[in-house]
């Protein structure tokens, strides 16, 4: 399985403290993609082990997790044994990973939006 790792940072979100966005927040992720952009569900299927997560922040420790998936949902798991989604990610299915677009992902700030900065494959 072919990995890419895809850059995501904090786009602009009016009526939020990130109004005008943040470069030095947001996620890097390692996932198998298809030739035109989109999660390829079988490759991460047949092989969870190597997508993996690290969100960054200023003055934060980086959080390091993985790519999972319950039914049709799609989340970010930080290990934490509570059973519940750390991050679910808004239709992560549907979206295209290809510098330029936008992914909604919900943290402890609420539904934020990130810009695809980077798409690199491994």
């Amino acid at each position: 399985m072919g990995l890419s790792r895809i850059v995501m940072r904090l786009a602009r979100n009016p009526g939020t403290e990130f109004a005008d966005g943040d470069d030095h927040r947001g996620y890097t992720l390692h996932a198998p993609l298809t030739a035109d952009g989109m999660l390829d569900e079988a490759a991460f299927k047949a092989r969870r082990a190597p997508c993996l997560v690290r969100r960054f922040a200023p003055e934060e420790d980086p959080q390091e997790g993985k790519l999972a998936r319950r039914r049709e949902r799609w989340f970010f798991d930080y290990g934490e044994d509570t059973g519940a989604a750390d991050e679910p990610l808004y239709r992560l299915g549907q979206h295209r990973f290809a510098v330029g677009e936008y992914v909604s992902i919900t943290d402890e700030d609420g539904l934020l939006t990130y810009k695809v900065t980077e798409v690199t494959p491994e």
